[in-house]
């Protein structure tokens, strides 16, 4: 008799709760468009960066002001921590075992990115209007 013990289920059913077949697609595209979206992101942040290196404070206020920086100052800081939780998630599944400590795990990043995505919009929109 052999060593291995035939199945006489079906390839689908012995694939069940292996993973899912919906949302790994979406994810994976998800984290490729938001790292494309972060090399020109992050480009234009460090030419920021060096630019305002010596700059005085009122001139980087300016320089935040003024709507296009406004915006991509917005972008950077939510699609790196967009791209971050979903960077995190993959870690997480591959690595926590226990379904409710992997799942508790993900729901804080999630939570935490958002609370830093919301935090960095409203520290940039109020130099935008000059709320500071």
């Amino acid at each position: 008799m052999s060593s291995r013990i035939r199945s006489y289920a079906a390839p689908l059913a012995r694939a069940r709760g292996l993973g899912s077949a919906k949302e790994g697609v979406e994810h994976w595209w998800l984290q490729r468009l938001t790292a494309l979206a972060l090399v020109v992101l992050t480009l234009w942040f460090v030419w920021v960066v060096v630019r305002l290196s010596g700059a005085s404070h009122e001139a980087a206020l300016i320089f935040v002001a003024r709507p296009l920086n406004t915006v991509l100052l917005i972008l950077t800081s939510v699609v790196s921590f967009w791209h971050a939780a979903l960077g995190l998630q993959v870690v997480y599944e591959d690595y926590i075992g226990h379904e409710g400590a992997r799942l508790a795990a993900i729901i804080v990043t999630k939570f935490a990115a958002v609370g830093l995505i919301t935090a960095t919009v409203i520290a940039v929109l109020r130099i935008a209007f000059g709320v500071v």
